[in-house]
């Protein structure tokens, strides 16, 4: 089985090959949300050939408007599920997948089966890629765990011994803290986000390092503390793109997972067969 998981985020889109349960490959692009679903297939084919894989099953012809869909049973690809932020996104992968593979997206939404209780006061609040974390992380490593996720926004999950979704917390991502800080002081320039020799910064790069870096670390760490004063002992288990930097210098952090959202969606996927 060849499943496509494909995760839209507010900055990001992670796409994922799967071949069975096995990540393949993985790409990652801008979220434009003016991309139609034409640009996207355009896209997303050029991954796949990569791979030697043809992808579409419809007959694309060289003149007239619309391709002919083919039979699903042709694809090279058996599915398609979608964890998306963004609605413009969302309908426009909707699009793509039923005009190029033949056969419907699952869309990660209110009423898919998760295998997870949402203890939430109202579960449609909850993001989709927040809940694909939380089934990874359980399936992964049980509970009670906690997942934090580095990404436009921070969010931070709670999973109980029982598998059910807790709850969270949620915080401004650290390119969104550090756009804010260039816009405001004019003094200040953009750096590269690695962390600095020192804690205590020899330079004004050297700085806003030692703050983002190891201030994000101890954000997360604290929260982590209080998570953990209502839980107990739990598995920690960092993902996002811009998580790579910062749990290394995290306290708290036992697991790095940069794929766990795409084994989500990979895991809810076959929960819907």
């Amino acid at each position: 089985m060849r499943l496509l998981a494909i995760d839209a985020g507010n900055t990001q889109t992670v796409i994922g090959l799967f071949d069975g349960k096995e990540l393949a490959d993985h790409w990652r692009i801008a979220t434009v949300a003016e991309r139609t679903a034409d640009e996207l297939a355009l896209m997303i084919q050029q991954f796949l050939a990569f791979h030697g894989v043809r992808g579409f099953v419809v007959d694309v012809p060289t003149t007239g408007p619309t391709p002919t869909p083919g039979s699903p049973d042709d694809s090279p690809i058996s599915g398609v599920v979608i964890s998306s932020g963004v609605p413009r996104v969302t309908a426009e992968l909707r699009e793509m997948t039923d005009r190029y593979f033949g056969f419907p997206a699952l869309v990660l939404e209110p009423g898919v089966r998760t295998g997870m209780p949402i203890l939430y006061d109202n579960p449609k609040e909850v993001g989709p890629d927040r809940i694909a974390n939380a089934v990874a992380a359980y399936d992964l490593y049980g509970g009670p765990s906690i997942v934090v996720d580095f990404g436009t926004a921070n969010t931070i999950e709670a999973i109980s011994e029982h598998g059910e979704y807790l709850g969270g917390a949620i915080f401004p991502g650290i390119e969104i803290s550090m756009d804010a800080l260039f816009g405001r002081a004019a003094a200040l320039r953009r750096v590269e986000l690695v962390a600095p020799r020192h804690v205590i910064g020899k330079s004004t790069v050297e700085s806003i390092q030692s703050g983002c870096v190891f201030g994000y670390s101890g954000q997360v760490d604290a929260l982590v503390d209080r998570f953990q004063a209502e839980l107990g002992d739990c598995t920690v288990v960092a993902t996002g793109g811009l998580a790579d930097p910062i749990v290394t210098h995290s306290r708290t952090v036992q697991h790095y997972e940069p794929w766990l959202t795409l084994q989500g969606l990979r895991i809810v996927f076959e929960r819907n067969r």
